[in-house]
């Protein structure tokens, strides 16, 4: 994708809640949208109150892993239910549209990460991948931002990927809970209603880590 059809995106997500406030309905698809985002995609919608360049707070996130409805439609659909059914929040309020910022993850397909303990570990690159862990009736997913701004090595990443599912922190090393990676281009706002940046989170964590006085090589080697 493009930072053109991903800054797109973004716009889609904040236009998608600014009408539902409006109109209580969800928006139509509008028309001239880029053929590449009609087709099947699974996004995520994460909205953050901001209070500047470094300092923004979770306000919402939801998103789908099943690619049903076209990129665009996902978009607009999961922007509504990140602003107004994320049960970890009140729904959006229409004053707080000039304090938050829009971010859209589009997922690519899960890949299983293997059975044992060493493949789990070794299949995952922070700032890269996102995870699932899947056991039955329990299922949890963070995305790759996640680890990025908690600064967290990849045994770290797998264990709260099971707490997020409901699950022992230990979980990811029993073939009984199925673990998946996944990859994710993300575009947000630098600002409420800015200009739309894409987001390196490989780079991110790097430079996260170089600030705290870690030497990335050592504490999370490629």
């Amino acid at each position: 994708m493009t930072d053109e059809e991903g800054e797109l995106l973004v716009r889609l997500a904040r236009e998608s809640v600014e009408h539902y406030i409006r109109y209580r309905s969800i928006m139509p698809l509008p028309e001239g949208i880029p053929e590449k985002l009609l087709r099947p995609g699974m996004a995520f919608v994460t909205i953050e109150t901001y209070y500047g360049p470094d300092k923004r707070e979770l306000r919402g996130c939801i998103g789908t892993t099943a690619p049903v409805k076209s990129l665009a439609q996902t978009v607009i659909e999961v922007a509504v239910e990140s602003a107004f059914s994320d049960p970890r929040f009140p729904p959006l309020e229409e004053y707080e549209l000039d304090n938050v910022t829009f971010e859209v993850s589009v997922l690519s397909v899960p890949e299983y990460l293997g059975d044992t303990v060493e493949s789990r570990i070794q299949n995952v690159l922070i700032g890269r991948d996102g995870l699932i862990a899947d056991a039955d009736y329990y299922k949890g997913l963070l995305l790759p931002v996640v680890p990025v701004e908690n600064l967290w090595d990849r045994s770290t990443f797998l264990s709260e990927t099971c707490i997020k599912a409901g699950l022992w922190p230990d979980c990811w090393a029993s073939r009984r809970v199925k673990m998946y990676r996944f990859r994710a281009r993300v575009w947000r706002e630098k600002t409420p209603r800015g200009p739309v940046e894409r987001r390196i989170m490989r780079e991110e964590y790097i430079n996260r880590l170089a600030r705290h006085g870690v030497d990335p090589g050592e504490f999370e080697p490629y």
